[in-house]
C-alpha cells in the first residue's frame, strides 16, 4: 500500500488545503473545553479540494497521502462524504459528540454536516475515500444509505471482510491514479459495491443502497435538504416546494423509502444540529435557535426539551462537564482574539 499511497499524493490536491483554506487550531489562554469552537463561530466546514471537481469529485489515498486534515484533532465538518478503512493504529474518533475507540480493522462513514474529530491517534493506517454527493448520481439510494451508516458505530471487520474491503480500496486507488478512459464510471461502480457491502454489516441501513428510480431520488434529495447545516428554514411544505412535489407525495415517498415521516426526520435533524451547536460553539441559545430555523427562542427551548428531556442550557452544562479537560485549548483559528 505504501507505493500506491506515495503516488496518490501527486493526484490528491488537496484535502490538506493551505492555511487560507482550512485554518488549523491555535491555543487560546481561555481554557474552556477541547470540544468548544471559537466563540461565536460555527464548526469549520471543509470542502473537497480535488484537481477536477466538476469532472471527478472523488479522491482516495492513505491517511498520510490525503494529508493531516484526514486526522484533524479539532471539531469540524465536511460538505462531502468520507469513508475510512482503518487497518492499523490506535486512538479515538468523536462523531457528533460520541467518542468511539478505534480498534482496527474498522470501516466508518462520515456524512456531510456531521461534526467530528480524532483524539490520541497513534500509527493510524488505512484508506480514506472522499467524494461529493454528485458522484452518486448513478445510484441515488447510496446517499441515504451512507447517511444511515454515518449514524452507526464503526463496525469491527472480520478478517475476510477486512481483506475484501482492503482489496477493493486498493483497486479503486489504482484506477484513480491511472485515470484512463472510463475511470469515473469504474470508480462509481466500485464505490457502489463498497457501499452495498458496508450496508450489509450489522443492522440494515435506512435507505436502500441498491435501489433506484424516482422515489429513491426524491427521498435522497429530501435527505440532502434536511441535512444541510447551512439551511435555516426547515419545513415539510418548504422542502416539498423546493423539490417541486406536493406535501402528500413527499410524505408518502419518504415514509415508504426511509420508514419515517418527513416531519419526524426534520425534527431529528434539528435536534441533532442544535446539540452540535450547543456543545461545540459558544453561540447563545437564541443564536442556536435562529441557526436551525426557529424565530422564537422560547419555542425552540420547549422544542429542545420535548425532544431531549433537557433544556438547552442544561444540555450545554452537562456536555461541558462531561468533556472538560483543562489540558485542551478551545478551538480557534490562527490569530483569533482571545
Amino acid at each position: 500500500m505504501a507505493g500506491r499511497s506515495g503516488r496518490a499524493a501527486a493526484r490528491i490536491a488537496d484535502y490538506r488545503g493551505g492555511p487560507d483554506q482550512f485554518p488549523l487550531p491555535a491555543p487560546e489562554s481561555d481554557l474552556v473545553s477541547g470540544l468548544v469552537a471559537e466563540r461565536g463561530r460555527m464548526p469549520e466546514l471543509h470542502g473537497l479540494q480535488v484537481p477536477q471537481p466538476h469532472r471527478l469529485p472523488f479522491a482516495i489515498g492513505s491517511f498520510e497521502s490525503i494529508g493531516p486534515l484526514s486526522l484533524a484533532d479539532y471539531p469540524h465538518r465536511h460538505s462531502f462524504f468520507e469513508i475510512v478503512l482503518v487497518t492499523g493504529g490506535t486512538g479515538r474518533h468523536v462523531l457528533d459528540l460520541v467518542a468511539h475507540p478505534v480498534e482496527p480493522p474498522r470501516l466508518g462513514v462520515i456524512a456531510p454536516g456531521q461534526v467530528h474529530h480524532w483524539q490520541d491517534v497513534r500509527g493510524i493506517t488505512g484508506w480514506v475515500i472522499l467524494f461529493n454527493e454528485d458522484f452518486l448520481l448513478g445510484h441515488p439510494g447510496d446517499g441515504e444509505a451512507l447517511r444511515a451508516l454515518g449514524r452507526r458505530p464503526w463496525p469491527l471487520l472480520d478478517p475476510v471482510m477486512a481483506a475484501r474491503f482492503s482489496s477493493l480500496a486498493a483497486e479503486l486507488a489504482d484506477e484513480y491514479l491511472l485515470g484512463g478512459e472510463g475511470c469515473a464510471e469504474v470508480l462509481r461502480a466500485g464505490l457502489h459495491i463498497l457501499i452495498v457491502w458496508a450496508a450489509r454489516l450489522g443492522a440494515p441501513a435506512s435507505g436502500v443502497a441498491a435501489s433506484g428510480g424516482r422515489a429513491a431520488e426524491l427521498a435522497s434529495a429530501f435527505a440532502r435538504l434536511v441535512a444541510d447545516p447551512g439551511r435555516g428554514e426547515r419545513s415539510v411544505a418548504g422542502c416539498a416546494r423546493e423539490l417541486g412535489v406536493s406535501v402528500a407525495h413527499l410524505h408518502e415517498v419518504v415514509r415508504r423509502q426511509v420508514g419515517r415521516t418527513p416531519g419526524r426526520l426534520i425534527r431529528e435533524q434539528q435536534t441533532l444540529e442544535a446539540k452540535r451547536l450547543i456543545a461545540v460553539t459558544n453561540l447563545t441559545i437564541s443564536q442556536v435557535a435562529a441557526a436551525i430555523g426557529f424565530v422564537d427562542p422560547a419555542y425552540f427551548s420547549r422544542f429542545f426539551r420535548r425532544e431531549t428531556g433537557m433544556t438547552p442550557g442544561g444540555y450545554r452544562r452537562e456536555v461541558r462537564e462531561k468533556h472538560q479537560d483543562p489540558r485542551d485549548p478551545s478551538i480557534v483559528a490562527p490569530g483569533a482574539p482571545a
